[in-house]
């Protein structure tokens, strides 16, 4: 008989030390195993945050009483990481890793974001063998030195050029990955998962070899609120992006057809980097729209009530979580055709793609006079969210995952009573 199983988890970020959807995703997919009886340790490191960010996070992300968080802060500040970055080593990071590992007796051992970490980290083990070890590719990380295949600062990757392209997004090249570190690091990884097929796909081209799982990204049915009572949270008709304001998140390209737009505005919720850049370029243009970071319940209204949500990414995104929490509120979605995110609209049915600004007006203006076409489109994206990225269908491919491993690895699951009889490993000790 299966008992509960014991992960731990190890990432560069976790909320509220994070930024993106790639660490959200983490924190639900932790307290969704949490909540079904698993015993759930996650590392993440302060240092690596505070490269981007020397403000201590303020906001609350509670976690089940099933979660232990481990906080690496090495005294060195940002000396850890840039050693870390430089070397591909761990550092000062070592004996806090191990420690953990060796707390108790982990079934499952998952990395996630580990750029930080160093590649050594994964070769970091406890002193048993009966358990597995996952990697999930949340960004293109093991093919990139600058993780989202974004070449010179400009433009998509189409050819590997990494060491001039280093330069120009001013970093230190790595080393370490002319010789064969990474991939000597990566085989006692017993299986990779992938959020999307596309990147699964792009890995490959790009010269990974190894095998990789599909499990999509979720997001928890619970996090749906009821419908607001009252009038929309904007007085005018809207069209809604959700996001980082980076330059490769795109949105720089949606003031060309908002500049002279009169029929809807464009609300922009998110901050980044390029923030002071892009309010630069929308100086003079009433109709956009700043709101900063949205606390998720006002986030859940103002994807109600939009048109639609536009998603003008023009790098290689690997899912899109925005485009499924639009979807929990049936809003159906306008993205530019490239990457994961287009991979999950084409899926869902649930919005239309473009590729030209004249396309991206024309699909604007379909959804803004055919209230019939965005219910449908609505109603698409509503109805394949609970067919595929609920928290329930997410645990069952996640844990088959799990299981597959543990049987190709061992021909029996370890945690198993009557598969561990099989095996030869001692059994396991009883804690006190």
């Amino acid at each position: 008989m299966s008992r509960p199983l014991k992960f731990l988890h190890l990432s560069i970020f976790y909320p509220p030390y994070s930024f993106g959807g790639d660490a959200m995703y983490l924190y639900r997919l932790l307290n969704a195993l949490a909540r079904r009886g698993h015993e759930v340790d996650i590392l993440h490191c302060a240092d690596s945050y505070h490269v981007l960010e020397p403000r201590t996070p303020t906001a609350s992300f509670p976690n089940h009483p099933n979660i232990t968080v481990h906080t690496l802060r090495s005294g060195w500040g940002m000396l850890s990481p840039l050693l870390t970055q430089q070397t591909g080593g761990t550092w000062f990071k070592t004996n806090r890793i191990r420690e953990v590992m060796l707390g108790k007796k982990f079934d499952v051992i998952h990395y996630h974001n580990t750029s930080l970490l160093g590649p050594k980290a994964i070769l970091l083990e406890p002193d048993y063998k009966d358990f597995i070890k996952l990697y999930t590719t949340h960004e293109h990380w093991l093919v990139c030195p600058m993780h989202v295949l974004w070449k010179n600062n400009e433009r998509v990757c189409e050819k590997p050029d990494c060491f001039r392209c280093t330069l120009k997004f001013r970093r230190p090249p790595q080393w370490w990955r002319y010789t064969n570190l990474l991939e000597k690091c990566l085989k006692p990884v017993d299986a990779f998962i992938s959020p999307s097929r596309f990147t699964r796909r792009m890995h490959h081209e790009r010269g990974f070899t190894r095998p990789i799982e599909h499990v999509p990204y979720f997001v928890p049915l619970a996090e749906i609120a009821q419908p607001a009572a009252g009038a929309p949270p904007h007085a005018r008709p809207y069209f809604l992006f959700v996001g980082r304001l980076e330059k490769i998140k795109g949105v720089q390209n949606l003031f060309t057809v908002f500049r002279n737009y009169a029929h809807a505005d464009l609300l922009i919720a998110g901050t980044g980097n390029y923030e002071a850049k892009l309010k630069q370029m929308a100086a003079g243009m009433s109709n956009v729209v700043f709101l900063g970071n949205m606390p998720q319940e006002k986030l859940r209204a103002l994807y109600r009530h939009a048109i639609g949500l536009l998603v003008p990414s023009i790098c290689y995104e690997v899912f899109g979580i925005i485009i499924l929490e639009a979807y929990m509120q049936r809003t159906p979605v306008i993205a530019y055709a490239l990457g994961g995110v287009e991979e999950v609209v084409e899926e869902s049915q649930g919005g239309m793609l473009y590729r030209t600004p004249e396309e991206l007006l024309a699909a604007m203006e379909r959804l803004r006079t055919d209230s019939a076409l965005r219910s449908e489109m609505g109603e698409r994206g509503w109805r394949k969210y609970n067919e595929r990225w609920t928290e329930e269908a997410h645990l069952e491919m996640y844990l088959r995952v799990v299981d597959e491993t543990a049987r190709r690895k061992f021909g029996a699951l370890p945690w198993d009573a009557a598969g561990r009889a099989s095996l030869d490993f001692p059994p396991e000790p009883i804690r006190q």
